[in-house]
């Protein structure tokens, strides 16, 4: 029996001497791992939003988006006149100390009231024109597949939107008496911009206002039709006036 026990006692030793040690693994070492399965996870979805978001169409705005667009900065514009109203001493500062460039900052304030039918039509006005930009400028041209010249492009652009149709040349449109002439610090989108370039006393050239400054014109032989600063100097000396065609009386 002493025997047994002595046996025993060796065996346990044994196994106690030769036993692999047991390593424990670090709290901060699992709190390591976990995290960067967390960072992992979010990454993952991340990708997964950004997959989703190009899967989704761009769909363009209805007619019904457009009158609901117009209406809100309509209101936008209404209340920006107030605000005029109330501060009429206020006056905007200079841009680069050029005087001339003073009314086109103050449009959005002065501008007049415009309704959401006269938007829209603004807005297939430009459209119109701008699907033009690169195309030829041509003398007595008038369609797309022509080409246009000065005139020419505003009776494209304009005539199927109108109760009266515009007359052909750039003098025309400016002597027209049922056209309503604005002033350069009135200036809308939509209204006609005329140039006096070779001769002293008449229109020779006309182009569209596109807002910020800008008007989009076909210019002569030789160029395209294109978009340019209405605050620029060549412009602001030939400068001869403004019109405004897009009115509730005017259009279909």
């Amino acid at each position: 029996m002493a025997g047994f026990f002595f046996l025993l006692l060796m065996v346990l030793f044994s196994t106690q001497v030769f036993a692999a040690p047991v390593k424990h693994k670090p709290a901060q070492s699992r709190a390591q791992t976990q995290n960067k399965e967390a960072r992992e996870r979010m990454k993952n979805r991340a990708k997964l939003l950004a997959k989703a978001k190009k899967r989704v169409a761009v769909v363009p705005l209805t007619p019904e988006q457009r009158i609901r667009q117009a209406a809100e900065k309509l209101a936008s514009r209404s209340w920006n006149r107030q605000q005029l109203a109330m501060h009429a001493r206020w006056r905007p500062g200079y841009f680069g100390g050029s005087e001339r460039l003073l009314p086109l900052a103050t449009e959005s304030l002065m501008a007049e009231m415009v309704s959401p039918r006269v938007e829209e039509t603004i807005y297939k006005v430009i459209h119109r024109l701008k699907q033009q930009l690169g195309k030829p400028y041509v003398w007595g041209g008038q369609t797309p597949d022509q080409g246009f010249d000065c005139s020419g492009l505003i009776n494209y652009a304009y005539n199927q939107l109108l109760s009266r149709k515009l007359p052909r040349t750039a003098n025309g449109m400016f002597q027209d008496s049922k056209l309503k002439r604005v002033n350069q610090q009135q200036l809308q989108r939509g209204d006609l911009v005329f140039f006096s370039i070779k001769s002293q006393d008449k229109a020779d050239h006309v182009g569209v206002y596109l807002g910020d400054g800008q008007f989009i014109e076909a210019p002569r032989t030789g160029l395209n039709i294109r978009i340019s600063q209405l605050t620029d100097n060549y412009w602001q000396d030939h400068y001869l006036g403004a019109k405004r065609i897009l009115t509730e009386e005017a259009i279909l």
